[in-house]
């Protein structure tokens, strides 16, 4: 997909036109299903007649142009293609990456990271890199090669700044793609030396033919780049199965083997509660298929933070394969593919996004793929946007044919192994009934007496060089702006030995790429892992998912027990989209995130609750905490 394609001659042409860039702006709408936001038009006035007068000026006016070209695999988009044929023959893509920076600031600390209008992006260097890696990776064939090649132009910038973004990226892939300035884009002494330095020197204009064969070209990896991502896979220790998990992977490995021996399409589920090896199956079958021959495998996510998590462990092999799923299907994933999607009690279902029984846009990846594997924990559902059962997927597989097939797996690694634990969270958080108390001597398990105690606990495993961080429900405002320095949000007051005192921490990092001037704040997908994030609190959209050594879990005012059970408080929630449920409803979810918060600790756990009431429960429950 892209939003406009013609000549360079023919884009300067059409820029004289006052409508075209509204043309342009509804086509997006249609193409991407969202409008534009006002900055992404005014980038668009600004960059693309700079562009078609250095095209036009360095003699390019014949090759064919795409604007905003979409890379369905990643759902990145690129600048602007250059299309045309090189001294072989052979279809060039050149990948142009525009910018209208005028000031940015660099740190040596992340050479391929660069803050610029108060935000942190990746050095323009690098995202072209990328870029050029997937047209490489995910376009190219045998039969139709491509060749790639790729350069930033900052139409804008004064050579200071070139000069200072040429050096940090002088060491390293990103040194390969030219940066260029202000002073780089005329025509002097010549135009074949514009073209030269725009690295279009030697292309010809790529014929129609050509042009149309690119454009058909069905995305999906190339056997090169899924054997590296199977071979860093299989390489991982992190990644290695035990017992059970093994067990299931060879039996969805068996399903899969049976869909392609029979045709057809199957749907597998694998369930299993909190630390039963969920993701580690998933990246693992992952591995396996890329090995395989004529593959196109993917693994999906809906949450955000997984997804950049699995791909920090897979490396840059994992681009494209492993991405988050949504609003849509990725567009790279055929009638060959085998889908895994961790999390799938996460994907989105309701209002938009459910018609009949259903998820719609769930649906539609089943249809497309030949094989979906669908990891699900029904006791993990936090919203009433998200959600999807067993019996569900069963019914679904019924009513369109595939084979069905179900693996539960029981064996728990996380908590230390405890299934004791597992079962007394299990407990503790119904809606109703007697809850039992902590007798286990095989997991780490207290109450913490203050707020005080839990940032103790947590600051002298971190001094001995374990995890540990502090999750709470999300009843605390989270206004904080998206960069540091965090506002200390979550405030919450309490009677220490000598008097009233008060506890305030910020929540984690809005922002998805870390600061530079603020290097112990990660970046929102990173707070369980990262250096600085035992200072912020997470909460259940950050931690799910993760998991570290220990864990302390603040109970807010939301969920509170009394003689009778749990109660709902929907309206100390500061979740919108939960905050207007009636408490009947608000409940299970309520339930259902705290249960994820007390099982992301692999050896110890600690509880506090703000409700006096509920922390004198939990005081008949659970050993007090010792210093």
């Amino acid at each position: 997909m892209h939003l406009h394609g013609g000549t360079a001659a023919e884009l300067a042409w059409n820029l004289d036109d006052e409508g075209f860039i509204d043309v342009v702006r509804r086509r997006f709408t249609k193409v991407f299903g969202t409008a534009p936001g006002a900055q992404e038009v005014q980038s668009w006035r600004r960059s693309w007649p700079a562009l078609a007068r250095i095209l036009n000026a360095a003699g390019l006016h014949d090759q064919y142009l795409l604007l905003e070209y979409c890379l369905p695999a990643t759902g990145e988009r690129v600048d602007a293609l250059m299309l045309g044929l090189d001294t072989d023959g052979h279809l060039c893509a050149v990948v142009f990456e525009l910018k209208q920076w005028t000031h940015a600031e660099l740190s040596p600390a992340r050479p391929g990271m660069v803050k610029t209008a108060g935000r942190v992006v990746q050095h323009p260097a690098r995202q072209v890199g990328g870029y050029v890696q997937y047209l490489r990776q995910w376009v190219s064939r045998d039969d139709h090669p491509v060749t790639a090649r790729g350069t930033v132009i900052l139409h804008d910038a004064p050579a200071p700044l070139v000069c200072a973004l040429r050096a940090q990226a002088a060491h390293g892939p990103s040194a390969a793609y030219p940066v260029l300035g202000r002073d780089d884009l005329t025509a002097h002494p010549t135009p074949q030396d514009l073209a030269r330095r725009l690295g279009c020197a030697g292309l010809r204009p790529a014929g129609r033919d050509d042009v149309e064969r690119f454009l058909r070209t069905t995305h999906r990896p190339s056997p090169a780049l899924l054997e590296r991502a199977g071979k860093v896979i299989e390489g991982h220790d992190a990644l290695a199965l035990i017992g059970d998990q093994d067990r299931a992977r060879q039996e969805v490995l068996h399903a899969v083997d049976a869909t392609r021996g029979r045709g057809g399409k199957s749907i597998v589920v694998v369930t299993g509660g909190p630390g039963t090896g969920k993701t580690v199956i998933a990246c693992r079958l992952l591995g396996d298929l890329c090995k395989q021959p004529g593959r196109n495998p993917r693994l999906l996510s809906p949450s955000g933070t997984l997804t950049r998590q699995l791909r920090r462990t897979v490396g840059d092999a994992s681009r494209g394969l492993i991405t988050t799923f949504l609003d849509n299907v990725p567009a790279s994933i055929t009638h060959d593919s085998v889908v895994l999607l961790d999390e799938a009690h996460r994907a989105r279902t309701y209002p938009d996004h459910q018609h009949a029984d259903f998820p719609v846009t769930l649906g539609k990846l089943i249809d497309r793929a030949a094989v979906t594997v669908l990891f699900l924990d029904e006791r993990q559902i936090v919203r009433p946007t998200e959600g999807l059962t067993l019996t569900q997927l069963r019914q679904h597989a019924q009513r369109t044919g595939s084979a069905f097939a179900h693996i539960d797996l029981t064996t728990q690694f996380r908590c230390n192994g405890s299934r004791a634990y597992q079962q007394w969270v299990d407990h503790l958080f119904r809606p109703t009934g007697p809850a039992s108390s902590w007798e286990s001597d095989d997991y780490d398990l207290a109450l913490a007496a203050h707020p005080e105690q839990l940032d103790h606990w947590v600051a002298a495993h971190i001094r001995n060089g374990t995890t540990a961080r502090i999750t709470a429900g999300f009843c605390w405002p989270w206004d904080s702006p998206p960069t540091p320095p965090l506002v200390p949000e979550v405030v919450i007051p309490y009677d220490g030995p000598n008097g009233p005192r008060t506890w305030a921490r910020p929540w984690n990092a809005r922002a998805d790429q870390p600061h530079p001037d603020h290097p112990d704040v990660p970046a929102r997908a990173f707070w369980a892992t990262d250096t600085g994030g035992h200072h912020q609190i997470g909460c259940i959209y950050t931690a799910q998912g993760m998991e570290y050594a220990y864990n302390a879990v603040i109970i807010g005012p939301d969920l509170v027990r009394r003689p009778e059970g749990w109660i709902a408080r929907p309206e100390e929630s500061r979740d919108a989209k939960l905050r207007r449920l009636p408490p009947h409803r608000y409940l299970q979810y309520a339930l259902n995130t705290y249960r994820v918060l007390a099982t992301r600790g692999s050896r110890g756990t600690r509880f506090y609750a703000t409700d006096t009431l509920t922390q004198n429960f939990l005081q008949t429950l659970i050993p007090p905490h010792r210093q």
